[in-house]
């Protein structure tokens, strides 16, 4: 069977090409092996007749020397302009037949003046196998396409979601998200060949170079073998475009991780729409180390796009100009055009004045396309937040794409036929055309992972799979094997209480204060300004249903992909129970919480979203249960730990009225616990304890060290850490990473309940909380001032990432100083920019297509203590998945690792030199209707066994100062640390 490529419009030959086995796209192959040339031929020698004759001959001859011909060395014919260029070795036999095959093609370019044809014979190594023939071009005019199909391949990256949810509304139905290493070559053949699943594929950013295999996984040979399907690479996907052609790759004149550029281009096919140069408002984000060297650039790579200047901009300071990001345009309005005078070809070959001397130092290239395939690549990102008409670069992709394939497809690709073609397509994914739900046949087991059902040909779960994200492709399903439970709620108000008993901190102490408050929690929102947060939940050892749950990982998951571990659960009778989770908390977490039974009507009227469930801690750790490598440290207290609560008091700081709820199952009969809390809450007295007021001047001066904390690292230490983590910024191995280290100071027995109330006077945060778990001698003393992921009732997500910190002031006007400051800063943006694309990733992972976005970005927020950079990220959940699906996807809290995520967890883990522990985990509810509301564990004390400790970090990135980081890390342990030296005193 042989492949041969062409520009031009069906002819007979490819009558006869098609008859024989003989394919026909639109572009060119490549890399073909060399050979030596021979003379050309001119078409013009040859008569009609003669080229008429030619055609029916070697039609005749392809058929007697087929076998012959296929079992050929190599076999390569190129037509350029008005000769025909030929280069061979192949047997006599197929020498013979090339020479009729010659006249075939010369006949073709005689009547359709084709730009290019190339036949490269089937054996070529690395080339498809089976038959791959495409249907021949329409002759009509070309149509619209209302639905595309795209695989976007997933180079472990934190972005790629991003892309997913874009494409998933510009090509009326979601992509098909595939890791580089998760299918064969195979795979891709028979999907891209064989069932035809796919228009388009997308190349997504990742870690790393393209020269490492390990990094760019299947993408090389995509881009080298697949010369005809529309291909986009973004970021790693772009560098590859040019690698695989033979351009190098080397470091940019500066890191650019965060920070925007303006883009210069040429007007190509992919920029259609979309103006060019300096102070057009075609701002990009940039996330990069590394690009193409425009100097190496073969002949088949066209430059298209390159930045205006060498200067990257803040995101704050491009909105100094009327661009609006793509996330706050409802749609595209019209853009200015270039010259339309301008041919096709001057616009895709037309290279910048940057090229001029003195001037290419200054620019880097941007963007490529293949002079004669469909493949483009853009250095940039296009789907980030604040990367101005990257929907609309994305939209010209798939108008590249249809018009493609609407020359070569006998008939268009319809609404109607769509979801049939589409076999690779989600299947929990909603559908945006109102059609029923895609009959996927792609399967999904406990772990997620992918592969092929021996019985159908399809792909089935694969448990050998390194990683679980793919668990966000599939639905959840619940386990059959978990009892049901129904459960009943019962509630009272009781309005504007609160301020009447003397607020939370005396509600508290009345009824849980007792006993050095063991067993007991407390979501404490006791900073309430500018409605940061509405509703604190307090509660102890309740009825029948309480129990505790404590959760370790086992040391065999510590060094494998696998993240088993002993549960232990002691119920409200005092009995104890440990189990082996062979699949881990979360998976535990998720069947209980599936598990029950409830009446909607039960809630209805609580302005709230927990009433009643599991609520404690996540470590840091349990990151092994979401996707990430093996944890290299062993944490020193429990991985995870949670009372379930059946009787909670809730308080509403805003309207100042206090709620108490009541939770049982059917088995079970009401306590009197309503009526015995009611009669509490009524006695207790307004407390006259005075407030201490706020210290900033002696907090910002306060050092722990000197306060008995032991550093697990030295100054010294730390700053070299840092540097090391600007070395894998600048190999392109990172963008950000979330640099920590721990303090510890032995405290013995104390009030660890009075060390918490002093905290929350000296630090009020909208996310803290206290938790005393008394059967594992731990206290949590949080004063976190962020949300790591919320999911109400309503199904909406949201999270709230902090990333950029800074000193208050000693006075008013220094203090404004400050926080202009903050506000201004270029680093500060780029660390809360990457998170903030980090987090959309990880909500696009769930949320239904066209539902992320950002309607807070970069706001500054004041403390006690520090300034703070805060976003706000929200989406709708797909039905699908549940709570835990949610968590799973995000956890641990991208602020807290950096992006990539997963590669960088890995480089953090390797030079943290103990584990985090609680910090840097999460703490929160998930109530049994599914919602959750989880902060990050900052700026927290915990006290395990006797000992206090304190975590704290900060962002590195490519502007990163080592000396700044360390006192960003100091700071952050100031106040906490300040309450413990105080209390103690």
């Amino acid at each position: 069977m042989m492949r041969v490529f062409s520009a031009g419009d069906p002819s007979l030959v490819e009558e006869v090409a098609f008859s024989f086995g003989i394919r026909f796209t639109h572009e060119a192959g490549s890399f073909q092996p060399p050979h030596q040339s021979e003379p050309h031929v001119p078409v013009s020698s040859f008569s009609r007749g003669t080229l008429q004759l030619a055609i029916t001959i070697a039609g005749v001859l392809v058929q007697c020397f087929k076998k012959v011909f296929v079992k050929g060395k190599y076999c390569r014919l190129s037509f350029q302009g008005s000769f025909l260029r030929w280069q061979q070795r192949v047997t006599p036999y197929a020498r013979l037949v090339r020479i009729f095959l010659i006249l075939v093609l010369m006949a073709y370019a005689f009547y359709h003046n084709a730009r290019r044809v190339i036949m490269s014979s089937h054996l070529m190594p690395g080339h498809f196998e089976g038959t791959i023939i495409r249907k021949k071009k329409l002759k009509e005019p070309n149509l619209k396409v209302d639905l595309v199909r795209t695989l976007l391949i997933d180079n472990y990256d934190s972005y790629t979601y991003n892309i997913y949810q874009e494409l998933a509304v510009i090509n009326g139905l979601p992509p098909v998200v595939v890791r580089n290493d998760e299918w064969t070559w195979k795979d891709i053949c028979h999907y891209l060949y064989d069932e035809d699943a796919f228009d388009n594929i997308v190349i997504s950013p990742g870690p790393g170079s393209p020269t490492c295999p390990t990094d760019i996984g299947i993408c090389l040979r995509l881009l080298h073998e697949c010369s005809d399907i529309p291909i986009l690479g973004v970021c790693l996907g772009h560098q590859a475009l040019g690698y695989v052609h033979g351009a190098q790759i080397i470091h940019a004149p500066q890191p650019v991780h965060g920070r925007l550029s303006e883009i210069e281009h040429n007007g190509s096919r992919l920029f259609h729409g979309i103006p060019s140069g300096r102070n057009s408002g075609f701002k990009v984000v940039r996330y990069h180390s590394l690009v193409i060297d425009a100097d190496s650039l073969p002949r088949d790579i066209t430059p298209i796009a390159w930045t205006s200047s060498s200067d990257a901009l803040s995101f704050l300071a491009t909105q100094k100009s009327d661009i609006i990001p793509d996330d706050y345009e409802s749609q595209f309005g019209e853009k200015s055009h270039l010259d339309s005078t301008l041919t096709k070809l001057e616009k895709e070959n037309c290279w910048p004045s940057c090229h001029s001397e003195g001037m290419q130092s200054k620019r880097v290239l941007m963007g490529v396309k293949h002079s004669t395939r469909p493949h483009y690549g853009v250095q940039f990102h296009p789907e980030s937040v604040a990367t101005s008409y990257g929907r609309q670069i994305l939209k010209n992709f798939k108008e590249v794409t249809a018009d493609y394939w609407s020359r070569w497809r006998s008939s268009l690709f319809s609404k109607r036929d769509a979801y049939h073609a589409a076999h690779m397509q989600v299947p929990h994914v909603k559908r945006l055309s109102m059609e029923d739900q895609i009959s996927g046949k792609l399967m999904r087991s406990a772990d997620g992972t992918l592969c092929r059902d021996t019985r159908s040909g399809q792909l089935v779960c694969n448990k050998n799979e390194k990683s679980s994200f793919a668990l966000f492709n599939m639905p959840t399903i619940p386990c059959s094997s978990t009892s049901v439970k129904f459960l009943k709620l019962k509630w009272r108000k009781f309005d504007q209480l609160a301020s009447k008993v003397g607020g939370a901190r005396n509600i508290f102490s009345e009824l849980y204060g007792d006993d050095k408050a063991e067993n007991s929690f407390w979501l404490d929102s006791s900073s309430i300004e500018k409605g940061r947060a509405r509703f604190s939940f307090m509660g102890g050892k309740g009825g029948s249903l309480w129990k505790q749950v404590t959760f370790t990982l086992s040391d065999q998951s510590d060094m494998t992909s696998k993240c088993g571990g002993h549960l232990l659960i002691k119920d409200a009778q005092g009995s104890s129970s440990i189990i082996y989770l062979e699949e881990g908390f979360l998976d535990f977490l998720d069947k209980e919480l599936l598990s029950f039974r409830y009446e909607e009507k039960d809630y209805e009227g609580l302005p709230f979203d927990f009433y009643g469930g599991y609520i404690g801690y996540l470590g840091y750790n349990l990151k092994v249960e979401c996707g990430t490598a093996p944890n290299r440290h062993k944490s020193t207290t429990p991985d995870a730990c949670f009372f379930f609560a059946d009787n909670l008091v809730v308080i509403d700081h805003c309207s100042d009225d206090v709620y108490i709820l009541s939770i049982h199952d059917e088995s079970t009969t009401m306590t009197s616990w309503l009526d015995d809390t009611e009669k509490k809450l009524v006695g207790i007295k307004a407390s006259t304890t005075r407030k201490s007021g706020k210290q900033t001047s002696e907090a910002a001066s306060f050092s722990p060290s000197e306060a008995g904390f032991q550093a697990e690292k030295s100054r010294e230490q730390y700053i070299k850490d840092v540097k090391k983590c600007l070395r894998y910024i600048n190999d392109g191995k990172s963008y950000e990473l979330c640099l920590t280290a721990q303090m510890r100071k032995t405290i013995g027995e104390i009030d660890s309940l009075g060390l918490y109330l002093h905290l929350r006077e000296k630090n009020p945060a909208p996310y803290a909380a206290w938790l005393n778990f008394s059967l594992e001698n731990l206290c949590i003393c949080c004063s976190s001032p962020e949300r790591f992921l919320r999911l109400d009732r309503n199904g909406v997500l949201e999270a709230k990432p902090i990333k950029g910190t800074i000193a208050r002031g000693l006075t008013q006007e220094k203090d404004e100083q400050l926080k202009l400051h903050l506000q201004q800063s270029e680093k500060d943006q780029a660390e809360n920019l990457m998170i903030v694309d980090l987090l959309r990733n990880d909500l696009g992972r769930v949320c239904e297509p066209g539902t992320v976005h950002v309607p807070h970005l970069m706001d500054v927020e004041s403390y006690a203590t520090v300034h703070t950079m805060v976003s706000t990220i929200r989406g709708k959940k797909q039905p699908s998945m549940s709570a835990v699906d949610c968590v799973r996807a995000a956890f641990p809290g991208g602020s807290m690792t950096g992006a990539p995520k997963l590669r960088s967890v890995e480089i953090l883990d390797s030079l943290e030199t103990c584990s985090r522990g609680i910090y840097s985990g999460s703490i929160g509810f998930f109530s049994y209707n599914q919602t959750f509301d989880l902060n990050i564990v900052i700026r927290t004390v915990v006290i395990h066994e006797g000992e206090a400790s304190i975590g704290a970090g900060g962002a590195i990135v490519a502007l990163s100062n080592p000396e700044e980081e360390y006192e960003e890390m100091i700071l952050k342990t100031r106040a906490p640390a300040k309450a413990v030296t105080e209390f103690l005193q």
